[in-house]
């Protein structure tokens, strides 16, 4: 039984060894353009399956509810402590499970149900947790939505203001996970001033761009800031908030026990990891790189003919309207995956489709850009992807471009595996 319990995977368990290795080779095969996705290093995932897994250490550091937590205490201060210095912040809690359980925190903090928070349309670039009926957020608080200018597909900055003025509400949400231009963190700091509402970032995408100091951080004009560490941090899958100091109490009981258990210290480890890893001028290049791979790829769909929401981008992902294509997201999505691309479907502004077919395709590029891809391979990217969308009913066609695909993603290996896997 002891001999069991430390043996590797592969010989306790085949079955659910043969599923990851067949993940681990299509990631290896794939080219990655989801925009919410990235592949974390060796040392984040050694961190993830560490040790630190078997511990329950529900409270904070030096206010645990069990004994033996000296060492995931020293864990999640490091963790804590680079978080704070890397974004700025006056105080940071690394616990939330994921972005959406950081977001729902806050508003367990600083809302009670029924008040009024004002967030982003979800059709127009905001997250499920920005109001979407099914979710929590939209059962348990009134939910007003500000969208884009129709002709700009820009957020209306002075309808977030007259919307702001007219319903009062206690929070105001900015931040998205569809919007690929930069968010004007000023402009919702004065219009919370001027309603006396309080302000959250949702930097859940961009965390990474932050980081890496190619994007305006919205710490200096927010009272909270909520992220995740994978996406553009190319960490753990994980939530994160920051706030101000006198925010600090009410953010932390809200996630323990306002809304979670035991925290995961593998997760947390993992974090700390990747937070130090993000503090780096390497790391920089890296974020300049995503944002650059960004708008070479826009600008490469764009002279190919495809129209980009908004006319390009900003940041790390673009969103494609194929409404001239007669294509919706959903089938491009799939035609994509059988040349293996990765992209998501996605709601356009305005869209007239529903949102489980979508007029849009969202694309990103921090996985690629992981890989070490650059201008060269966005190019050739952008051909790949254009002639599999304009040429889908021809199976010799895609048989080409699934191969053009495999060979570039063996020239930018992921991770040394056994050769047997990819």
């Amino acid at each position: 039984m002891i001999e069991n319990r430390i043996k590797p995977l592969h010989e306790i368990d085949p079955e659910i060894a043969a599923v990851i290795d067949e993940e681990a080779r299509r990631q290896e095969t794939s080219l990655e353009l989801i925009a919410s996705e990235n592949f974390v290093s060796m040392a984040v995932m050694e961190a993830s399956g560490s040790v630190l897994t078997n511990k329950y250490a529900e409270g904070y550091p030096g206010h645990r509810w069990y004994q033996g937590c000296e060492y995931v205490d020293s864990v999640e201060s490091i963790a804590i402590a680079r978080a704070r210095e890397l974004f700025g912040a006056e105080h940071a809690n690394v616990q939330p499970h994921s972005g959406s359980q950081a977001n729902i925190s806050v508003y367990t903090a600083m809302v009670d149900p029924g008040d009024t928070i004002l967030a982003m349309k979800l059709d127009q670039g905001g997250h499920l947790t920005h109001g979407h009926a099914m979710n929590i957020s939209g059962k348990f608080y009134n939910i007003i939505s500000y969208g884009v200018d129709p002709s700009t597909e820009l957020i209306d900055y002075d309808e977030v203001e007259q919307m702001a003025v007219e319903n009062q509400p206690s929070l105001i949400v900015a931040g998205a996970s569809a919007y690929p231009r930069i968010i004007d963190f000023k402009r919702f700091r004065a219009i919370a001033d001027k309603t006396g509402a309080h302000l959250m970032i949702d930097m859940a995408h961009f965390t990474g761009l932050v980081a890496g100091k190619v994007h305006p951080s919205p710490v200096p004009f927010a009272d909270f800031v909520t992220a995740t560490t994978h996406k553009t941090m190319r960490g753990p899958r994980g939530g994160l908030i920051l706030c101000r100091k006198k925010f600090a109490a009410a953010i932390d009981s809200a996630v323990f026990p306002g809304n979670q258990g035991g925290p995961l210290m593998h997760t947390i480890a993992a974090k700390g990891v990747c937070f130090g890893e993000a503090i780096s001028d390497d790391f920089c290049s890296y974020a300049a790189s995503i944002v650059n791979n960004c708008k070479r790829l826009a600008r490469e769909l764009d002279e190919r003919g495809f129209r980009l929401v908004t006319g390009g981008t900003d940041t790390h992902l673009l969103l494609i309207d194929l409404t001239p294509h007669n294509l919706s997201g959903k089938k491009a999505a799939e035609i994509l995956q059988s040349v293996h691309i990765t992209a998501n479907k996605n709601l356009i502004p305005f869209d007239k489709k529903s949102p489980f077919q979508t007029s849009g395709l969202r694309l990103g590029t921090p996985a690629l850009t992981t890989r070490g891809m650059g201008d060269e391979e966005m190019a050739l990217t952008a051909e790949l992807v254009a002639e599999a969308l304009l040429k889908h009913d021809q199976p010799e066609t895609l048989d080409r471009i699934k191969q053009k695909v495999g060979k570039l993603c063996r020239s930018f290996p992921l991770y040394k595996f056994d050769k047997s896997i990819v």
